[in-house]
């Protein structure tokens, strides 16, 4: 378990942000010492698809890559009605051009293939027909998984919150091996057995 963090983690927040999407990953990063900053098209706040209110920590002009250990881009409405969540996809191209992570769930998705950034990389969504109406070139790297880690980059699809935090937690070495697997099994499956293994290990 990782237990000395470095780089705060940036939450992307815009309007129309889907509330479930993050929260498993945000809330354990945070209960682990990882300091979460939220990062909007500018500083005024905006407000998620479930009607809560964020002011957003800073804005995306001011979001550079070597002061970040990772970008969390959740889906919203904006991805597919507009252009405006663009200049996230194009963050999160300037993140893995120098190496830093990122993390995209649903619409974001969406986003990044219209970048041209899942081209080359294994990657999922919520369906591969959603990703083929981008019209991007990466459809033989689709995989149908819960989520996907391809170098730096994560994805899933809108009903796999807590497997696209397994995988976050993974990449940045939160937890590991079988307290990964138990954190999993507990959030997701509400598996008895696991609670144990992360009591022992701590990580509770």
């Amino acid at each position: 378990m990782n237990t000395t963090p470095g780089k705060p983690v940036h939450l992307a927040v815009y309007d129309t942000l889907a509330d479930w999407e993050t929260g498993h990953a945000t809330a354990q990063l945070a209960r682990t010492g990882h300091e979460i900053r939220t990062v909007g098209p500018s500083t005024t706040p905006v407000r998620s698809v479930g009607g809560l209110r964020i002011q957003p920590d800073l804005a995306l002009d001011d979001l550079r890559p070597e002061d970040s250990a990772l970008l969390i881009l959740p889906g919203a409405d904006l991805w597919d009605t507009s252009d405006d969540l663009a200049p996230f996809a194009r963050t999160a191209r300037a993140f893995l051009d120098a190496g830093v992570p990122v993390a995209a769930i649903c619409g974001a998705t969406a986003g990044l293939a219209r970048e041209g950034l899942l081209d080359d990389r294994d990657h999922t969504s919520a369906v591969s027909f959603y990703l083929a109406a981008t019209g991007y070139a990466g459809g033989g790297r689709y995989v149908e998984a819960d989520a996907v880690t391809e170098g730096p980059l994560i994805t899933a699809g809108p009903t796999e919150p807590v497997a696209f935090a397994r995988e976050i937690l993974r990449l940045l070495g939160v937890y590991e091996g079988e307290v990964l697997d138990a954190w999993y099994r507990l959030f997701h499956d509400s598996d008895p057995a696991a609670y144990g293994v992360l009591e022992k290990a701590g990580a509770l």
